[in-house]
């Protein structure tokens, strides 16, 4: 399979792009900076454009058999949102249905849920509550409501005794909270300030200051990866799979870890106590489980993340 990669150089597209190549399709990428990237251009093939470039998307996509789009277009303010993510995502689907692809699969966030409420699946309510989780719930109202053209205004004429139905296969991941390191050496990560702060504050002996309870459930860049695989690889239409881990973390529970990489550090863990609950938000995960076979307690690779933060720290504080 031939696969156009929007985001393809990210912390989730770099993982998402070796483990097509891996599984034998051929990927193209899309890269503002592919020449940044020469270990990744060894294994698929980059092109440079951005998901602005919608005079040019076509022609990329051209004899692709499906589109995975990864890549955020960020804005500050409602509008810039709305030009640089949300219309950038739905010309994307359009381009991508026109060019003949015929699969689509659209990153969003649990961020377009909103507000964690515990037990939350695929079926909950979007309640965003932020911009970045409104374009993501927007891009997927789109992606999910993408089933036909209209033939006139308000869709009630036919064309040629029809509306014209949508042929490509549109589905939509959910990722939770993030991590990663670098897969090869000229490879890119963007660690959450809090692993580096947590990281930075071990290596100096600085109190390690954190919210009592607070935490997620972590997953690898590495571990979605291969819910793409799976969602790619079926012929699934018109679904939401989460991506999460299946345990909660906290971030004490990262703090007390990073100590454990750094013995030499004096930090001292202090926890404000914000009122939250001992009883983790939990996301179900079971979708995910159940059609794909797939389930992650992320532990293992938390703990080589963690490992690595430190070892970032210990280099700066060289």
């Amino acid at each position: 399979m031939k696969i156009f990669i929007t985001g393809g150089t990210g912390n989730i597209g770099q993982y998402v792009t070796l483990a097509a190549v891996s599984a034998g399709h051929e990927a193209v990428v899309l890269s503002r900076n592919p020449e940044k990237y020469p270990s990744l251009a060894e294994k698929a093939i980059l092109v440079k454009g951005s998901i602005g470039d919608y005079d040019r998307l076509g022609n990329f996509i051209k004899g692709c058999d499906a589109v995975i789009h990864i890549a955020l277009g960020w804005g500050n303010e409602p509008v810039s949102m709305l030009t640089n993510d949300t219309a950038a995502a739905v010309n994307l689907l359009e381009i991508s249905e026109k060019a003949g692809a015929g699969k689509f699969i659209y990153t969003s966030s649990t961020a377009a849920m909103g507000r964690c409420r515990s037990g939350m699946d695929e079926t909950a309510v979007n309640l965003p509550v932020d911009l970045y989780g409104s374009t993501k719930a927007a891009c997927e109202a789109y992606v999910l409501g993408f089933n036909k053209y209209y033939a006139s205004e308000g869709g009630l004429s036919t064309l040629f005794g029809s509306n014209v139905k949508v042929s490509m296969k549109r589905n939509i991941i959910r990722p939770g909270y993030t991590y990663s390191n670098p897969p090869f050496p000229d490879g890119s990560t963007e660690p959450d300030s809090r692993f580096r702060d947590i990281a930075d504050a071990v290596v100096n002996s600085k109190p390690v200051t954190l919210t009592k309870h607070d935490g997620t459930q972590f997953i690898s860049a590495k571990e979605i990866a291969q819910v793409y695989m799976k969602l790619l690889e079926s012929e699934k239409d018109g679904e939401i799979y989460l991506a999460l881990g299946n345990m909660f973390t906290s971030w004490e529970q990262i703090a007390k870890t990073a100590m454990e990489f750094c013995r030499e550090s004096k930090s001292e863990i202090i926890l404000k106590d914000q009122g939250w609950s001992a009883d983790p938000c939990m996301y179900c995960v079971k979708k995910t489980e159940k059609d794909f076979g797939l389930s992650f307690d992320s532990q293992s690779e938390l703990r080589g993340h963690i490992r690595w933060c430190v070892e970032e720290a210990l280099k700066r504080k060289m």
